[in-house]
């Protein structure tokens, strides 16, 4: 089977009613980023920062995978799929995709706010005083501004491995997410979902001007067509 590497961001998620955190004003729900995305943010005013994740958790609970999401998880049956996300919530695994890396982390996961390797499934509000079993407050399991990219290597060696890209829901203009396209093999066919694409012109790029779900309907009529 081909190797399909996808790219996802907040777009293909908005269309099951996520909302994208952030508004034309920069604001995070009305909430400067600094205040609640940052290590700093998080020490200056942790019930804050975890009242805004815990609103995040609480609405990712109430919503479902639209089709872009079951769509792609369908494609297993014709390629090898490896999703690279950068969506903190999990709609590609309830829609059935088995291979997601999270490069940003997941909102429905916690870990310790030493040991870092302690994560663990979290589904309720996280409240402080609520601890690992070491007695160290526990934190989202979110990668903030300012924090290293764990899974950005293994992001890396996946698109390394790449027959043929799909990019959808993500303008690509946030790194280092954004340099993942570059770690591709030359002469990759590249598909860019997106309604209103801003992408350099590279060799091999297929633009689809359309929202994740219609974007994905046409990318699987191009793929029955190859």
């Amino acid at each position: 089977m081909e190797h399909l590497v996808v790219l996802t961001g907040a777009g293909i998620s908005a269309e099951s009613g996520i909302k994208t955190f952030r508004d034309a004003d920069g604001l995070w729900e009305g909430h400067d980023v600094m205040e609640v995305a940052t290590p700093q943010g998080f020490y200056n005013n942790p019930q804050l920062v975890l009242e805004f994740y815990n609103q995040r958790r609480r609405q990712l609970l109430e919503v479902e995978p639209n089709s872009a999401h079951k769509d792609l998880a369908n494609l297993e049956d014709q390629f090898n799929v490896s999703i690279i996300t950068q969506n903190v919530d999990d709609l590609h695994e309830r829609a059935g995709s088995s291979n997601v890396t999270h490069l940003h982390g997941e909102l429905l996961k916690v870990r310790s706010t030493v040991n870092h390797e302690y994560v663990q499934s979290w589904t309720k509000d996280l409240k402080w005083g609520d601890q690992c079993d070491l007695g160290h407050q526990l934190r989202p399991h979110i990668v903030w501004f300012g924090e290293d990219v764990p899974m950005i290597e293994t992001a890396m060696d996946i698109c390394a491995r790449a027959d043929k890209l799909l990019i959808i829901g993500t303008s690509m203009q946030v790194y280092p997410a954004a340099g993942l396209i570059d770690y591709v093999p030359p002469n990759t066919p590249i598909y860019f979902i997106d309604p209103n694409p801003a992408i350099h012109q590279i060799p091999n790029l297929t633009v689809i001007a359309e929202t994740a779900t219609n974007g994905m309907t046409q990318f699987k009529q191009l793929m029955a067509n190859n």
